[in-house]
């Protein structure tokens, strides 16, 4: 961690112990700073590095997990070109943090998304799994990275369906990807290639016959599309949202929805909530 702690990923391991330290105040009983940096020198070194992640964690809420952090710190050192690079660093991490019982931290898939599958050089988008091991630290943050974080279609699409596994009657935000979109999800611990889950096919008009569904929004192929849906502009453009009931009006409601259903959830775990996200140090 001190060795990622300077220069390009100084924001991100800022980003990073604030969502840990986050996660970690949801347990019953708490597990502070100090427990989760057992080692006093190294506790010291990063309060003094990064003061506003210790500072927050117990008012701010993490606009993603800390595994997605980490992905990009990969991404940023290999660069985005080379996928089995990422992918073996991120399976290589996940070994790593299952041997140190870190099941708190670990996502279970991953996911890459190009703009155009036949052109093997179009730029790849990474995202993974939610690593929380827990279903109430799960909703909770997958709530805030739609509220903060994810691309605009994403968090729409995620609406649609939150907290439940029904599609709102009122309200759908899902999208159709091109078919010229290349969306793979791969098993992190294997790096076997898995087709999309019913409910990415329902999110995002992805195909496949996978009968298995997951809570919306903890799939890595959410992150991974929002990310290209943030930079590839023609491929945001032939992805919007086509249902009538897609409206501002309608999407408001969904989002009202979702704060609700947020705040209950913070509230459960006593968590005193300032209504804002944390953003890390430059």
């Amino acid at each position: 961690m001190v060795e990622l702690s300077s220069g390009s990923h100084s924001c991100l391991v800022d980003e990073i112990l604030h969502s840990i330290f986050f996660l970690g105040g949801l347990y019953s009983p708490p597990y502070l700073p100090k427990d989760i940096l057992t080692d006093h020198d190294m506790l010291n070194i990063l309060k003094s590095s990064y003061p506003q992640a210790f500072k927050y964690f117990q008012s701010k809420l993490p606009r993603r997990s800390p595994l997605s952090c980490v992905m990009d710190m990969i991404v940023n050192n290999t660069g985005q070109e080379n996928e089995e690079g990422i992918l073996s660093s991120l399976k290589a991490l996940i070994l790593e943090l299952k041997e140190g019982n870190a099941k708190q931290l670990i996502s279970s898939t991953g996911c890459v998304s190009q703009p155009n599958k036949e052109d093997q050089k179009s730029t790849r988008y990474y995202g993974v799994s939610m690593s929380t091991s827990e279903c109430l630290p799960g909703r909770i943050v997958v709530a805030a990275a739609c509220l903060s974080n994810w691309d605009e279609y994403v968090a729409g699409a995620v609406m649609t369906f939150y907290p439940t596994m029904e599609r709102k009657t009122y309200f759908d935000g899902t999208i159709k990807l091109p078919g010229q979109v290349r969306c793979q999800a791969f098993n992190l611990s294997q790096l076997q290639e898995m087709p999309p889950c019913k409910s990415c096919r329902n999110l995002f008009g992805l195909t496949g016959d996978d009968k298995r569904s997951w809570a919306y929004g903890n799939c890595a192929e959410n992150e991974s599309v929002s990310n290209l849906l943030k930079k590839e502009q023609k491929v945001k453009e032939k992805s919007r949202p086509l249902a009538p009931s897609y409206t501002e009006e309608n999407r408001k409601k969904a989002k009202e929805s979702m704060e609700k259903e947020l705040n209950s959830y913070l509230k459960t775990k006593k968590f005193s909530w300032d209504k804002t996200f944390y953003t890390p140090s430059e």
